[in-house]
This record gives structure tokens, C-alpha cells and sequence, in this order.
């Protein structure tokens, strides 16, 4: 079942290589998804999915026995419900600065006790075979993924804080806006030394509390050396990304 498979893939500190997808096209999700990667990552911050190809993907993903995440938009927690109710494994909120909005979140994606989210998972019942919406949620809370963003300087220091909110199962960290936050005059430098040390923070915290720790990694190399850290759910590059560089090294490679 691809609900339970990325909390099953996570499980005795295992590991989860995640394509990141940016475009609408179903036939280029359906090629990452078919790909080696673990899961498939959708990105509604700043992507180009809509609610259309948000249901179309997580619906692939899901019939073809991969887990689907969503990292949504700026403060969308209704929206955040919604992708778990199309079935989706996990939900990323961007910009997460406090332990009251990583609390705020948790609310909206979880059911009673853990939180308050609205019943009506009628498409996520179906696409991963449960019996109906009820025995859908009797298991949710514990296989659907609530992951806060860590990418500012106030979420850095306020990380063990979010992570001791009981209904957060992890922290995904942004190396791009994190290394900007924690730069005096807003420099890109996500592999600097500012960046680096707070990466390696986020991780032992996560750690020390016994929560999941991710990441978006640019490179190979990057993931690498993340996973080497400790980050357990790794996205990286992105379709864009593959295909740019693809079609670069193909052309130098003919011209050669």
C-alpha cells in the first residue's frame, strides 16, 4: 500500500530518495515515478502544480506503488488537508517560524486527538484500497507525514521547539532561503559555512528527538553528504533540473 510504504521505507533508520517535480505534465511524473527514486515530491510553492495536476500525480504515484508529498504553499493548511484527502503520504509547509505555527499546521493535517482535521478522505480510501473512509483513518495520523520547513533564522532557533510539538513527525529543511536568512546582506550560499553548521544542528535535533529529518539537496554530491548527516528523506535536483541537464550533456556529447 503506498500510504503505509514511505513510513515502511523510513523505518529502522531507513532511507528515502525522492524526485522533485515542478511541471504539470503527468507523463513526466509518471517517468520519475517509474524511475529508481523512492517517492515523488510535488512542489505547489514554487512549481507550477495546481489542485488538477496535484490530484492527476498523487493518483499516478499512488497506483503505481510509490508515496507522493506535497510541499505546499505559503500557509495553505486547508490546502494541506486537501492533498492528504487526494491521497498523498506527506505535507511540507514552507516558512514554519514558530512552535505555535508548526502546532497550527500539525492541527489541520491531523485527526482527533492529535489535532482537528476535517473527515472526508474519500479519494485517499479508494486509491490506497482501505475498506472506506473510516478505516482510512484509523491509520492516518500515524502514516501520513506532517513535516515542518526549516529556513529561517527564527525557525533555527526555535527547531527543537517545533520538533517537540507531538503532532509534527519531522522538520524538511531549504538550504537556499536558510543560507539567505543566516547571511548579514541575503546571499544565495546554501553549501557556506552558516548554512553548513545549521544543517548539521537541524539534524542532531531532529535526532535527539526521534524525528525525521529532510532536506531538498541540489546535487548528488549534496545528498550525499546530507544523508551522511542523518537526513533520512532526501529530495533532490528537480525535472526541470534533469531535463536542462540533459539535454546540455547531450548536445556537448554530439558536438564533442
Amino acid at each position: 500500500m503506498a500510504l503505509s510504504s514511505l513510513r515502511d521505507l523510513l523505518a529502522e533508520d531507513g532511507f528515502v530518495l525522492s524526485a522533485w517535480s515542478a511541471l504539470r505534465d503527468p507523463i513526466v511524473h509518471e517517468a520519475l515515478i517509474r524511475s529508481p527514486f523512492d517517492a515523488i515530491t510535488f512542489d505547489v510553492q514554487h512549481g507550477l502544480h495546481d489542485l488538477a495536476s496535484l490530484e492527476a500525480g498523487i493518483g499516478r504515484a499512488a497506483l503505481l506503488g510509490k508515496p507522493a508529498i506535497v510541499r505546499l504553499a505559503l500557509e495553505d493548511r486547508a490546502h494541506a488537508a486537501r492533498c492528504l484527502d487526494l491521497g498523498a503520504s506527506a505535507v511540507v509547509m514552507p516558512m514554519i517560524g514558530s512552535a505555535d505555527e508548526a502546532r497550527a499546521f500539525a492541527e489541520a493535517v491531523k485527526y482527533a486527538p492529535l489535532g482537528a482535521r476535517s473527515y472526508g478522505p474519500t479519494r485517499a480510501a479508494e486509491l490506497h484500497g482501505f475498506s472506506g473512509g473510516a478505516d482510512y483513518m484509523r491509520v492516518a495520523n500515524r502514516e501520513t507525514l506532517a513535516l515542518a520547513m526549516i529556513e529561517t533564522g527564527s525557525a533555527l532557533e526555535a527547531v527543537e521547539a517545533i520538533l517537540d510539538v507531538e503532532a509534527i513527525d519531522g522538520v524538511f529543511v531549504g538550504p537556499s532561503d536558510l543560507s539567505i536568512a543566516l547571511s548579514a546582506d541575503g546571499t544565495l550560499d546554501p553549501r557556506g559555512e552558516a548554512g553548513e553548521r545549521a544543517i548539521t544542528r537541524i539534524a542532531d535535533a531532529a535526532r535527539k528527538a526521534g524525528k525525521l529529518a529532510a532536506i531538498y539537496a541540489i546535487t548528488a554530491e549534496d545528498a550525499r553528504r546530507y544523508r551522511a548527516l542523518g537526513y533520512r528523506l532526501v529530495c533532490v535536483a528537480s525535472d526541470i533540473g534533469f531535463l536542462k541537464t540533459a539535454a546540455a550533456s547531450l548536445v556537448a556529447a554530439v558536438r564533442a
